[in-house]
Parts: C-alpha cells; structure tokens; sequence
C-alpha cells in the first residue's frame, strides 16, 4: 500500500484507515500460537533470539504493551515514552507503556496494559478504546511481551511519572508505515551477532523489541506485496 492512500480517521478518501479498517487487520494478521513467521522473524530481527534458538514460553515472565494510536488532525500518530537514565532496566531507551503481569491484573494482559499506561504517562484507561492485538513478541532479557492496540482520542491529560518516564512524545503512523524508515541493524552480544530493528525518528532512536513491535504493525496494517 502506498502512503498517499493512507488517511486519517474520518477523512475522506478511496481507502481511509478508519478503526474498522484496523481492527479487521489486526484480527486477520494475529497468530493465536503466537508462532506465525512475521513473529518469529520479527523476534530475530529484533534481536530477541538467534536463528534456531528453541522458545519456551513457560521460562518468560509475561507483559503487555499498549501500542496507543492517537487521532490528530493532521492523521493517526503513535505514542511512545522515553524511559529515564537512572532506571536499571533499559535506562534511557524509547518503549511503549506498559510492564510485566502483576498478580492484581489477574492474568489479564488487557488490565494490565491499560493500568500500566495509567501509572506511567497518567492516561485514563477509560480514554483508550482497544482495537485488537499483535503477536507476542519474545525479549532476550527473558520476557513475552503482548502487544494490544488501542485508538485514544483527544483532548486529553497526561501526568508523566517522573521516576520512570523523562518524556512522552509521538510519531506519525505514515512514519511507521514506510519500510524505507525501518533500519535493519546488528552489534555483537555475548560472542553472537545479533540482528535488530530500528527506526530512527527526528533524533530520537527506537530500536529492540519497540522497534519490532512497530514493524509488526506496519506489516500488519501497511502488507507488503
């Protein structure tokens, strides 16, 4: 799909990407088994597992994400955080809102990454209306991540918390949508290449599994021919 028949919600024109649209996209590119190919090739090329790496579900500690789509003017953007320098996991590092299941969401990963996205950017999870799921997306720091999309629509309030969270921005969709934007890169770990996405926005560098959850989305709603 070309970027010029992407649109904005509500704007008219022959191929609009409403919610409908990306609801149904995202029901028809989610592999239940959380083993389709664009997941696993997502998880290696996000740097998560080396080719042939076995993946044991039952050995990672679950987590969901919000990938929260918000409806500008000038079209859809994606929201993302940046993480402050002092945190001892990923200090630094540009991710999405959320974190591990904790016994009080009781097992619900949507409970989770709306309460998550609550606690750290200070959005009312009753503002985000949920649109579906991408697949699960496996960390070689030994976490599996389920991505959940959700449409937010403005105006609204954020409240940062400061501890974890030095900024909150967002990118436009089109942005995410276009392979050329999406850089495949590498850098040795532990004796082994390993391979990861990237994507570099103004001067901001998305990379890992925030990287490979956004070129999952862009494959999901944006196919490749």
């Amino acid at each position: 799909m070309e970027q010029r028949e992407l649109f904005s919600i509500g704007e008219a024109g022959p191929s609009r990407l409403t919610r409908d649209v990306i609801a149904r996209r995202l029901a028809d590119g989610f592999d239940p088994r959380g083993r389709s190919d664009s997941a696993l090739e997502a998880m290696v090329m996000g740097g998560a597992i080396r080719p042939g790496d076995p993946i044991d579900d039952d050995t990672l500690t679950p987590a969901a994400v919000l990938v929260p789509l918000v409806e500008r003017p000038e079209g859809l953007t994606v929201m993302l955080t940046k993480r402050t320098a002092h945190l001892a996991h990923h200090p630094g590092q540009i991710s999405f809102p959320g974190g591990r299941l904790e016994p009080e969401d009781k097992g619900d990963f949507t409970t989770c990454a709306l309460r998550e996205t609550e606690e750290e950017t200070g959005l009312d999870r009753h503002l985000v209306r949920l649109l579906g799921r991408l697949d699960n997306y496996a960390t070689g720091t030994g976490f599996v991540i389920t991505p959940l999309v959700g449409v937010i629509d403005p105006p609204f309030t954020l409240a940062p918390d400061s501890f974890e969270v030095a900024e909150v921005f967002e990118v436009p969709l089109s942005f995410v949508l276009d392979q050329a934007n999406h850089q495949l890169q590498s850098r040795e770990i532990k004796g082994f290449q390993r391979p990861f996405w990237a994507l570099t926005w103004q001067d901001r560098l998305i990379w890992g599994a925030t990287a490979g959850i956004l070129v999952n989305l862009s494959e999901v709603l944006a196919p490749r021919e």
